[in-house]
């Protein structure tokens, strides 16, 4: 099957897809747009989140044939540079599988509430796992982004 879409604002063709194939899997595999994670697979852990059609989704749950016709935002195409920058100061990236994940969910929650509480922003990032830097600098990396 063959896939038209917009990712991050350019008309993209993927040719041969099979009709199982994850949008993760199309994503990097065929698109060669690496910076989407493949974790866990079953949309627990936020590392493959990207928009679509503006809204936050996992990719690894999305069938690449479901993106047909639509607009997709990766990590590579969000302007986030701000949260990038904050993420890197407060340390709150260290193996780097989680980030850009925490990174496309961080710009979700700051383009709805642009000064987010605590817990609007541990339930904005709780579809998210990290392994490496408890959540204590990712969220002081939120609220240096939303400053």
């Amino acid at each position: 099957m063959r896939i038209t879409c917009t990712v991050n604002g350019e008309k993209r063709n993927a040719e041969g897809v099979w009709e199982g194939e994850s949008l993760l899997y199309v994503l990097r595999e065929r698109l060669g747009l690496y910076g989407s994670k493949n974790a866990c697979e079953q949309g627990e852990c936020g590392s493959c989140s990207v928009y679509l059609d503006g809204a936050l989704v996992c990719a690894c749950l999305v069938l690449g044939g479901q993106a047909h016709g639509r607009s997709i935002t990766t990590v590579e195409g969000v302007d986030a540079a701000k949260v990038q920058d904050a993420f890197v100061e407060a340390g709150a990236v260290q193996c780097g599988f989680c980030t850009p994940g925490l990174i496309v969910a961080t710009h979700d929650l700051l383009r709805r509430v642009p000064h987010p509480t605590d817990a609007e922003i541990r339930e904005a990032l709780a579809g998210n796992v990290c392994r490496c830097t408890g959540y204590g600098k990712i969220i002081e990396a939120v609220h240096m982004a939303a400053r």
